[in-house]
C-alpha cells in the first residue's frame, strides 16, 4: 500500500516537473528595451531567455496534478468519468495556464529605425507572433560614431504599442494529455502591451550601454471552450444524470499592471541584457463546466537574460 502511494506522489511530481519545463505559446512580457529607440537606419538584432512564475498557476497546477494523477489512476480501465472536484479543479488549471503557463521561453526579434525617435518590430516566440513600434519622447538620438549630444549619462524616454496574438494549449505531458481527452480544452488570445520606458546611457549614446527602468500596461483578450468527452454527472448531482453538455465559446478580458528593471552591458556593437519584469493581474471569473464559476488573481515574476546587437546604417 505504501508503495503504491509513493509510487502515485512520484509520477505526481514528474508531471510537475515536466510542466515548468514544457513549451507552450504566450506573449513575451519581458521588457528588455531602453528609453532610446534604434536611431534611423539602423538595426538592432537579438534574442532571450526568460521563465514565467505566476504565482496563481504555480497554486492551481500543483495541487491540481496531484489530484488528476490520483484520480486518473483509480479510473484508468473505465471508459466514462463522473463530474466530481478533481474535473473542477482540472477546469482551473486549464485556464490558469492558458491565462499565464509556467514555463521558460525563448524569442527572437528585428528591429528597425524608421525616422528619428520612431522605431518598429517583429519578435517571434516560437509559437508567439509580435509587433511593436515605439515613440522615444525624450532624450538625444544619435549614435556613438555621430552623437546628438557629448553628453554621457543622457537620459531617455520613450513609450511603445506591442499586439501579439498565439494559441494557447496545454502541454504534452503524462495525466495532462488525458486531461485534454476528457476536457476538450482550447483556447486563443490576443494581449496589448503599453510600456513606458526611462533609461540612464552608459556612456554616450548607450556606448557601453543603459541601466533602464519603467511601468507596463497590459490587456489580454481570451476566447476558450471546453468540449468534454466521457464526462457524465453521477448519481446523487444536482443536474439531470446524463453527459455534461459543453461550454460554447466564452469570451473574458482582462488588464496587467507591472514594473520592470534591465541593464544593457556591452560596448557599441554587442550587450547583454539581464531584466526583471513583475506584474499583477486579476483574471477575473471564469465560467466552467456545469455552471459553475471560479475567480483568479495574482503576480507573476519575468527574469530574463538577452543578447542584442547593433547594426550601424553606415550614415556618417
Amino acid at each position: 500500500m505504501y508503495f503504491f502511494s509513493s509510487f502515485r506522489s512520484a509520477l505526481s511530481l514528474a508531471a510537475g516537473a515536466s510542466l515548468l519545463f514544457s513549451a507552450s505559446c504566450t506573449a513575451p512580457r519581458a521588457i528588455v528595451s531602453t528609453g532610446k529607440v534604434t536611431p534611423r537606419g539602423e538595426f538592432r538584432v537579438g534574442g532571450n531567455v526568460s521563465f514565467n512564475a505566476p504565482t496563481q498557476t504555480i497554486g492551481k497546477v500543483g495541487s491540481t496534478l496531484k489530484s488528476a494523477a490520483e484520480n486518473l489512476a483509480n479510473k484508468a480501465a473505465n471508459d466514462t468519468v463522473n463530474y466530481n472536484q478533481t474535473v473542477e479543479k482540472l477546469q482551473v488549471a486549464a485556464i490558469a495556464y492558458a491565462l499565464d503557463p509556467v514555463r521558460p521561453s525563448s524569442d527572437l526579434y528585428l528591429r528597425y529605425g524608421v525616422v528619428e525617435r520612431i522605431d518598429v518590430g517583429y519578435k517571434y516566440a516560437f509559437g508567439s507572433h509580435v509587433f511593436d513600434a515605439m515613440y522615444q519622447f525624450m532624450g538625444p538620438t544619435g549614435t556613438p560614431e555621430n552623437p546628438g549630444s557629448r553628453e554621457a549619462g543622457a537620459t531617455y524616454g520613450s513609450i511603445g504599442l506591442q499586439y501579439a496574438t498565439q494559441r494557447a494549449k496545454l502541454p504534452n505531458i503524462p495525466f495532462l494529455d488525458d486531461v485534454n481527452t476528457l476536457l476538450g480544452f482550447k483556447a486563443t488570445r490576443h494581449d496589448v502591451l503599453v510600456p513606458l520606458v526611462f533609461s540612464k546611457s552608459l556612456g554616450v549614446e548607450e556606448e557601453i550601454g543603459a541601466i533602464s527602468y519603467g511601468l507596463v500596461y497590459a490587456h489580454t483578450f481570451l476566447r476558450y471552450g471546453l468540449t468534454p468527452g466521457n464526462l457524465y454527472n453521477g448519481p446523487g448531482s444536482s443536474y439531470v444524470t446524463g453527459k455534461v453538455p459543453e461550454l460554447p465559446t466564452a469570451r473574458r478580458n482582462f488588464s496587467s499592471f507591472g514594473a520592470f528593471f534591465n541593464a544593457k552591458l556591452g560596448y557599441r556593437y554587442a550587450y547583454v541584457i539581464p531584466a526583471l519584469s513583475v506584474y499583477y493581474q486579476n483574471y477575473g471569473e471564469f465560467q466552467l463546466l456545469n455552471n459553475k464559476t471560479t475567480k483568479l488573481s495574482g503576480f507573476t515574476f519575468i527574469p530574463s537574460l538577452g543578447l542584442q546587437f547593433r547594426v550601424p546604417s553606415g550614415r556618417r
